[in-house]
C-alpha cells in the first residue's frame, strides 16, 4: 500500500443553532460509526442572507473526521437528522499522519 495515499481522511463541517443539537448529532455519528471523532465548537456568530433577509445568529460548529468513502452515508445522515432546512455541509479530503489515519479507519471501518 502507498502510505501517503492511505493517509487521506475526510473532514466535514456543519453548524447548528444549539449545543444540545450538536451533541445529539455527534453522539449519533459515533454510535453509527460514521465518524471517528466529532469536534464541537461553541461561540460562532454567523452573518448571512436567508430568504431575502439579513440574519445574524449564534451557532455551534461540528467538525466530523471520517473516511472519504463515508461521504454518501454522511450526506444521507444529515439529510435525515440535521435540524436546518438547508444545512451547511462543507468537506475536504486531508492528509493525516499514518497513525491517525489508521485510527480513523479502525473506528469507522469500511462502508457496507
Amino acid at each position: 500500500m502507498d502510505e501517503l495515499a492511505d493517509a487521506g481522511i475526510l473532514s466535514l463541517t456543519t453548524t447548528v443553532a444549539r449545543l444540545d443539537e450538536a451533541n445529539r448529532l455527534a453522539q449519533a455519528l459515533l454510535e453509527q460509526r460514521l465518524a471517528a471523532c466529532v469536534q464541537v465548537e461553541e461561540g460562532l456568530q454567523s452573518h448571512y442572507r436567508w430568504q431575502g433577509q439579513a440574519c445574524s445568529e449564534s451557532e455551534v460548529r461540528l467538525t466530523v473526521k471520517t473516511l472519504p468513502a463515508r461521504l454518501p452515508a454522511l450526506q444521507a445522515f444529515f439529510a435525515e437528522h440535521h435540524p436546518y432546512e438547508l444545512p451547511q455541509l462543507l468537506w475536504q479530503v486531508m492528509q493525516a499522519s499514518p497513525a491517525y489515519a489508521d485510527w480513523v479507519r479502525q473506528e469507522v471501518g469500511s462502508p457496507p
